[in-house]
């Protein structure tokens, strides 16, 4: 049973993994076996908008294009929130023709991931990357059916083990995104936190995976 990297930005080849590497549209590699696809929004550029919808929604179809992502909405960055909102709306559109997952980048505009959630009767499973906030902002997540993604912080911040802890064995993945440390490292300290064995930790994160994507 391989360990499962819900989101990265380096392909390691390892066979013993299977890593969801994250690509931009505008800079795709072709040589990475599963990936998934989105416009980010710290790289929004209004003048190639429509040419990576164009390329995201022709990914979507193939197989190795496992989700869309990492798409999402911040709310610490310059980038007007209006067209943050209406580039990440663009990307769900052509990710509901699918049942394939979306893979979030939200910082301090949960309320408003949300609602859009809701607004456009989104159905693909919505998995939140990166968790590190508070168990009020998880169970407000997980109350609306969406997926944490835990890896960096899990391992710099103690405050956030009881938020782990606390998280349904059914509702998480573990991950690199940009980090240094291995994905065994952060399977080793999810498995400390929820008192289980690294064993029954990658069978509950594989059940996840195939259950989702």
């Amino acid at each position: 049973m391989q360990l499962v990297n819900l989101h990265t930005h380096k392909f390691s080849n390892n066979n013993v993994v299977l890593e969801i590497v994250n690509q931009y549209p505008w800079e795709f590699n072709v040589v990475i076996p599963n990936y998934s696809i989105g416009i980010h929004p710290w790289h929004i550029d209004e003048n190639r908008i429509e040419l990576d919808l164009k390329i995201i929604a022709e990914k979507l179809l193939l197989n190795e294009c496992l989700a869309l992502g990492e798409c999402g909405l911040d709310k610490r960055i310059d980038l007007p929130i209006d067209l943050q909102i209406e580039v990440f709306k663009k990307q769900l559109v052509l990710v509901q023709k699918t049942s394939k997952p979306v893979i979030l980048h939200c910082v301090a505009a949960y309320q408003e991931v949300i609602a859009i959630k809701k607004e456009m009767n989104i159905k693909n499973p919505m998995i939140i990357h990166g968790f590190s906030k508070n168990e009020l902002v998880a169970k407000s997540l997980l109350d609306n059916g969406f997926y944490l993604s835990f890896g960096k912080y899990l391992l710099r911040n103690p405050e956030l083990e009881s938020v782990f802890k606390s998280t349904p064995n059914d509702l998480f993945f573990l991950e690199t995104d940009t980090i240094d440390e291995s994905l065994e490292e952060v399977y080793q300290k999810a498995a400390e936190i929820k008192k289980i064995e690294i064993e029954e930790l990658k069978n509950i994160v594989w059940t996840n995976f195939n259950r989702i994507f």
